[in-house]
């Protein structure tokens, strides 16, 4: 890893959803970093859209690190209070779910919160500094509502408990990081007034009583019920990084209601905006569509890693799609299709070819042919640049360039420069951008193909034993035409790659 106060030399530049530019990015505290990034829901296997989403929050996180910050970083787990189509009413997520499968709301919140903490240790994502869940917090939402409820923004309503848009918006103004008009959200709403406890369509909910048939409900001074979406993440973010932190993160889709109402809620409560820099994670699209569960246009994480879907042509290992995902900024739309990921496999072994590559160069008096220094400024600047990953990648290529000129003995490098290319380059590819040496991913993927050949072999047998040679031999002659030959001895058979 880097020096202990890289940071002091650098100017990160991080752009700011709440003023829609790049700003110079000050800590409130020198030296360390609070950063909170909305987690799951658990009531279902992660996404791949969520996926991107804090691969790219661990890359920002890594290279804070990376620049010498102590980061506290806080990633919660929504387990409660998340209504479908995350409204005011309807169904609880979880609860849902555990009614459909009738298990016990904690044992659906138990499954699908290991099937993240999986999936990201697949990305090879670093876990969070602390991943505090909504049902842990109960008591804290309770507290900060009353809070809100004294400080005039909030009011009790059958049982439930309701943040005062427009009363909070003639001292503060809603709508400021979604760039959201209130006049204009209120005349498009107009006729829904009446349809429920709220006084008007745009206050949200910080307390909702529980009907007799919803399973998870805890007491409070209003209702027995449960709180408020918005609600758990103020409650989360302030508790462990202070009533103002530094960065807030989460996926496009998250800026408005949920970001916008955490704002409110924070300036309600404590009298000042809680974050400094809201950053947002843009949207995946598959075959250029929009991926959708109901048109079949989706992909899971582990449908990626298997190769089992309808969508792709073939199995992808975590650490290329990672890569993959690297290869675009964080705040575009990015497309998944068979050739993108096809062309990211390429040039991901590529990259990791010069890697092996220069760990063999032997060092000369001089360097000739690239400027070491320049390349390692160039690196920086493309990552203090609103963490611009695919100039990042483009300037690794560069050094791939060099490296094969050096390997074809057609350039030369010094001493210094041949450690300071290989600490850099090393840095950059596995500590910030988070990805996984080939060697590792090349034995995991040959593990695999051992196991599918083994099997093949023991089903060979069988087919011999059971005097079905026709099968026996299609099984040896197409493994052949693949490059896997098939030699049998009095022992037993075993294979070799042609």
């Amino acid at each position: 890893m880097a020096a202990a106060s890289l940071y002091k030399t650098q100017l990160l530049k991080i752009y700011n959803s709440i003023s829609g530019q790049k700003e110079t990015f000050t800590p409130i505290t020198e030296g360390n970093i609070g950063m909170y990034v909305c987690g799951p829901t658990v009531y279902s296997n992660v996404h791949l859209g969520n996926c991107r989403t804090f691969i790219s929050f661990d890359m920002v996180f890594r290279y804070l690190k990376h620049l010498g910050y102590k980061v506290r970083y806080v990633r919660n787990i929504t387990d409660a209070g998340h209504l479908e189509n995350d409204a005011d009413e309807g169904e609880d997520k979880v609860a849902k779910k555990a009614r459909l499968e009738q298990l016990e709301p904690m044992e659906i919140v138990q499954r699908y919160t290991l099937d993240f903490h999986n999936v990201m240790s697949k990305f090879n994502a670093i876990p969070p500094s602390i991943e505090p869940t909504a049902t842990g917090h109960i008591v804290e939402q309770v507290e900060i509502i009353k809070t809100i409820i004294e400080n005039g923004f909030a009011y009790i309503s059958n049982g439930s408990v309701y943040f005062d848009v427009q009363k909070f918006n003639k001292t503060h103004e809603y709508g400021k990081l979604s760039g959201r008009n209130l006049e204009d959200m209120i005349a498009n709403t107009r006729e829904l007034t009446a349809q429920s406890d709220k006084k008007n369509p745009q206050d949200f909910a910080l307390w909702k009583k529980a009907e007799p048939q919803h399973i998870m409900r805890w007491p409070s001074p209003w209702s027995d019920g449960f709180p408020g979406w918005h609600l758990e993440c103020t409650v989360m973010s302030t508790k462990y990084l202070g009533e103002r932190f530094d960065i807030h993160g989460g996926g496009m889709d998250l800026k408005f209601p949920h970001h916008e109402c955490e704002i409110a809620q924070g300036e309600a409560a404590c009298g000042q905006t809680p974050v400094n820099y809201w950053m947002h994670a843009n949207m995946l699209t598959l075959n250029g569509k929009k991926m959708s569960k109901s048109t079949g246009n989706t992909i899971s994480p582990e449908e990626l890693f298997t190769g089992n879907n309808t969508v792709l042509g073939k199995p992808f290992d975590p650490t290329i799609v990672r890569f993959f995902m690297m290869q675009a900024h964080y705040r575009s739309v990015l497309d998944f299709s068979n050739d993108a990921l096809e062309a990211s496999e390429k040039g991901f072994y590529k990259l990791m070819d010069a890697l092996q590559t220069l760990s063999t160069i032997v060092a000369d008096q001089k360097t000739e042919g690239f400027d070491v220094e320049k390349w390692r400024s160039e690196c920086y600047d493309a990552m203090n640049d609103d963490f611009n990953t695919p100039i990042v990648i483009a300037k690794l290529f560069d050094a791939v360039k060099f490296i094969n000129t050096l390997k074809e003995q057609k350039a030369s490098i010094s001493k210094n420069d041949l450690e300071q290319l290989r600490v850099t380059i090393n840095e950059f590819v596995f500590d910030v951008l988070g990805l996984v040496n080939s060697n590792e991913v090349a034995s995991d993927t040959i593990d695999k193909l051992s196991g599918t050949v083994e099997l093949l072999i023991k089903l060979r047998a069988e087919a011999r034993a059971n005097k079905d040679f026709a099968t026996s031999d299609k099984i040896r002659d197409e493994l052949l035409e693949i490059g896997i030959q098939l030699k049998d001895s009095r022992e037993g058979t075993t294979f070799s790659l042609n």
